[in-house]
């Protein structure tokens, strides 16, 4: 906490910081994801807090103060459960605002948990700001007014991966092998039918869905992917699940290409090495060699801020999460949850050239996607590699938050002012 709360201007009484809380799994197989998280949010938290953090007011019509965003970590294991022990902790600590999003099945848990919580306990009322968890049922069917979400969910993002993957006229069969939880399912789900739709020509030559986050050897898996001879894997996987996926790969000599959500980063690049160049395509809400001026800054920064190689993962969604709750408090000028939720819903954030909006009927954020693939760093739009590896993601296809946008079928249900 003492990195996320600097001394504000003390020219007035000191107020109550605003209390968030990310729940998310630090430690076990896939800690190294959640770590990745935190390092995201101190920066954003501290960016919020130098300019001397949120305005507000202590309570309806008193004075305005500057207020402080206080950003907290509780450990849910990777587990379910403990998440949901982990919210009840939070709140019971004064907890405000919410952020989870490494798994879909657990933000789905914590959405049903937040809408009793906030219907039995309407003055201690919480948001839950997700930025990962992209399984799309969580803005379609169970969406909620208390929840919302700013990562690309899985349809969107196969949307753009498709959007390269149907040019690549030497594919002629495809492997699909995922986590088996709700996020897995969605992929291989949307992945089959988008194929059929944009490359019917294209056979699915195997489909496979694993434990998440306990498969410790994936050389059985590589070896039925090698064998079936497709010339392409679309996985959803991530943190240690596709870092060894991809190593297997290499180990068995398959050759074909991987059409990810999650391959730029988090081990995968050093993984896959040389065998990785023009064949690892990963989508993203940004990558760091988006050749603009401010992006480049931007990647800049983050690198001064966390400069070991290891800690080189930036997300540009979760710094404009942290400004759209800034830019939501101080226009709702209170704390207050539903004050808050409805300025959320009107959010429209810009940090070094990338922009997004909230699109309220459902609470999906709204921004564009870009799409990389692996090259050695110094190549031709490759100035940045990634966790030192020697390897970057050169952008290929950006799609405007326009394209990207997909319809929904949330029927929101809204809190009685």
């Amino acid at each position: 906490m003492a990195l996320c709360v600097p001394t504000l201007a003390l020219s007035q009484a000191v107020q109550p910081p605003v209390r968030i809380a990310m729940i998310e799994g630090l430690s076990g197989p896939l800690g190294n994801t959640g770590e990745a998280v935190f390092r995201n949010l101190v920066w954003a938290v501290e960016r919020v807090n130098a300019r001397g953090g949120v305005k507000l007011a202590a309570t309806p019509g008193a004075p305005v103060s500057q207020r402080a965003l206080s950003l907290e970590r509780y450990d849910s294991k990777g587990q379910t459960e403990e998440a949901l022990s982990a919210l009840k902790s939070a709140i019971d600590d004064g907890a405000q605002v919410i952020m989870q999003g490494n798994n879909s099945s657990t933000a789905a848990a914590l959405i049903d948990a937040i809408n009793k919580h906030n219907e039995r306990e309407p003055g201690k009322r919480v948001l839950f700001l997700n930025y990962s968890a992209v399984d799309p049922s969580l803005t379609n069917e169970k969406c909620s007014f208390w929840h919302f979400r700013f990562d690309a969910h899985a349809d969107m993002r196969m949307s753009a991966l498709m959007d390269v993957l149907k040019d690549d006229k030497s594919l002629h069969g495809v492997y699909i092998i995922g986590q088996d939880y709700s996020f897995g399912h969605a992929v291989a789900r949307e992945a089959k039918r988008q194929l059929g739709l944009l490359r019917p020509d294209v056979k699915l030559l195997g489909e496979e869905l694993h434990p998440l986050g306990r498969v410790k050897d994936f050389l059985p898996y590589a070896v039925k992917i090698k064998a079936s001879g497709a010339q392409a894997v679309i996985t959803g996987n991530f943190g240690n699940d596709l870092t060894l996926l991809v190593k297997a790969a290499k180990e068995v000599g398959f050759e074909g290409k991987f059409y990810t959500f999650y391959g730029n980063a988090l081990g995968a690049p050093a993984a896959i090495g040389e065998a990785g160049i023009g064949k690892v395509v990963a989508v993203a809400d940004w990558l760091p060699n988006v050749q603009t001026a401010q992006s480049e800054a931007f990647y800049q920064s983050f690198r001064q801020r966390f400069p070991k190689p290891a800690d080189d993962y930036v997300h540009m969604r979760m710094q404009l999460m942290v400004e759209s709750l800034a830019q939501a408090l101080e226009k709702a000028g209170t704390a207050n949850a539903v004050a808050v939720a409805n300025q959320l819903e009107k959010v429209h954030v810009t940090l070094a050239s990338q922009s997004g909006a909230m699109r309220a009927v459902d609470h999906q954020f709204q921004q564009s996607l870009v799409v990389g693939i692996m090259d050695k760093q110094g190549a031709a739009g490759v100035k940045f590699d990634v966790e030192g590896s020697g390897y970057g993601f050169r952008v290929i296809k950006t799609i405007a938050a326009a394209s990207a946008e997909q319809p929904n079928t949330c029927k929101m249900q809204r809190p009685v002012q």
